[in-house]
């Protein structure tokens, strides 16, 4: 016999952006890592620093687009919220 399922635990919303921001500064201390070592870096391995920059491009996006991504979250479940309290309004 299955056990009953347990009820999901609630959401804790945090700032979003703070790990964003950690891994964009992660991502530009391994640039200025790579860029440090001047000649010492072999040839073959300079496409990391492409990767890098790729890295702290995306941090940037989404750390600027967290904050939109969130209001526009919270307009959709208003607007929804309003629809159902307008259903349930009329007879």
């Amino acid at each position: 016999m299955r056990k009953p399922r347990r009820p999901d635990p609630e959401v804790h919303e945090t700032d979003y952006r703070v790990p964003a921001a950690l891994g964009t500064a992660a991502w530009v201390v391994a640039l200025i890592v790579l860029l440090a070592m001047g000649d010492a870096l072999p040839d073959s391995e300079r496409w990391w620093i492409g990767v890098c920059v790729t890295g702290i491009a995306l941090g940037v996006f989404g750390f600027l687009y967290i904050p939109y991504l969130l209001r526009k979250r919270g307009e959709t479940v208003e607007h929804a919220a309003e629809r159902v309290e307008g259903r349930s309004e009329t007879p």
